[in-house]
C-alpha cells in the first residue's frame, strides 16, 4: 500500500478518508487529523519508516491541542512506532541479571520524557535526541534498584572508578594495592578513596541468617548473626523510659524528690524521713503509692490496665 509516495511495508496504513472519519466521530468535530495517515499497528513500523512518519506526527502534533483525541492518538501512535528505539537501548543492558521486561518498561518512560520534550525547530533527528533519555532512565533505574543500600551517585560513580584503578594496578604490581597508590592513580585524596571503599560495602548485602561455609560453635551450621552483633539489654529499657517521663512530670515536687532519692542517690526510707520530716514508716506508704501510681500509669499505656 503507498502513502506519500513511498512504500510503507511492515505498518498497515488505512485510507486518510477513513481517519478523518473516524476522528470526527469520536472527538465531535474536533481538530481535523486529516493531514496524519492512519497507522494500524504502530509498534510493527520498521525503523526507517518510523523515522519519516515521525516528522509528520511531530509537525501535527505541535498545531493540535493537547488533550484531544487528536493530540492522544498523535502522541500514542509516536509512542508505539519508536520502541524499537527502547529495545535497541535494552539491548546494551542484557546480562545485568534484571528482568528484560522491566528494563524495557523503565526505557518507555524515557521515551515519552523524549517525545514531550522534542521540538523540530532543534534541527536534530529524534533517535539523536531521545537515546539519551532512554539510556538515561535505565541507567538510573539501575542505580536505585541494584544498590542494597542507597548511596550518593557520586559514591557509586566513584566504587566503579575504583574497581578499573584496582584491576589496573593488581595487574601491573602482582598484589593488592595500598591506598596511596589508589589515590595517586587516580589523582584524588586518600580520604576520598577511602569513602569509596567504604560506600562500596552498600552494593551486596547478606543476611543475617544466611548460611556460612564452615564450622559453627557447636560444629553445625553457622549464620553471619553467631559472629557480629549482640543483643543490647538496654535498649528494652527504652520504650519505657519514654512511657514514664510524662507520668513522671505529673506527679508532685515531693514525690520527684522522693523518688529521685530513693533510686537515684539510693537512700534509705529512714534517711529520707530525715530528709522531709517525717517517720520511716510513712516514707514506705509514700513510696509504695507513688509506684503503684506509676506502674498503673504505665499498664495504661501499653493497653494492659
Amino acid at each position: 500500500m503507498t502513502f506519500v509516495g513511498e512504500v510503507m511495508e511492515t505498518a498497515v496504513v488505512r485510507p486518510q478518508a477513513q481517519v478523518v472519519e473516524e476522528t470526527a466521530g469520536t472527538a465531535g468535530g474536533g481538530t481535523d487529523v486529516g493531514t496524519l495517515p492512519g497507522v494500524v499497528d504502530a509498534s510493527s513500523v520498521a525503523p526507517r519508516d518510523a523515522r519519516q512518519l515521525s516528522r509528520q506526527f511531530f509537525r501535527r502534533l505541535t498545531e493540535l491541542e493537547e488533550g484531544t483525541h487528536e493530540y492522544q492518538y498523535a502522541r500514542n501512535t509516536l509512542i508505539e512506532m519508536n520502541m524499537s528505539l527502547v529495545r535497541f537501548a535494552a539491548g546494551r543492558f542484557r546480562g545485568r541479571g534484571d528482568d528484560m521486561e522491566d528494563i524495557v518498561q523503565t526505557g518507555m518512560i524515557g521515551l515519552i520524557k523524549a517525545i514531550d520534550r522534542f521540538e523540530l525547530s532543534r534541527e536534530v533527528e529524534f533517535t539523536s535526541f531521545a537515546l539519551p533519555y532512554i539510556v538515561g532512565e535505565i541507567k538510573r533505574f539501575f542505580r536505585d534498584t541494584t544498590w542494597a543500600v542507597h548511596v550518593p551517585r557520586r559514591l557509586q560513580e566513584l566504587r566503579v572508578e575504583l574497581a578499573r584503578a584496582r584491576e589496573e594496578l593488581s595487574s601491573r604490581l602482582d598484589r593488592e594495592p595500598t591506598v596511596a597508590e589508589l589515590a595517586t592513580l587516580m589523582n584524588i585524596g586518600e580520604n576520598e578513596v577511602v569513602e569509596g571503599q567504604i560506600a562500596a560495602n552498600g552494593y551486596n548485602s547478606s543476611s543475617l541468617d544466611a548460611a556460612l561455609t564452615g564450622d559453627g560453635p557447636e560444629h553445625g551450621e553457622s549464620v553471619l548473626a553467631d559472629f557480629i552483633g549482640v543483643e543490647e539489654d538496654g535498649l528494652r529499657l527504652v520504650e519505657d523510659f519514654h512511657s514514664l517521663a510524662p507520668l513522671m512530670a505529673e506527679l508532685s515536687e515531693r514525690d520527684r524528690r522522693i523518688i529521685h532519692m530513693r533510686f537515684v542517690e539510693e537512700a534509705t526510707q529512714a534517711e529520707i524521713g530525715a530528709e522531709l520530716g517525717c517517720s520511716q514508716m510513712h516514707v514506705s506508704r509514700l513510696i509504695k503509692r507513688i509506684i503503684t501510681r506509676l506502674r498503673e500509669g504505665m499498664l495504661g499505656e501499653l493497653g494492659c490496665a
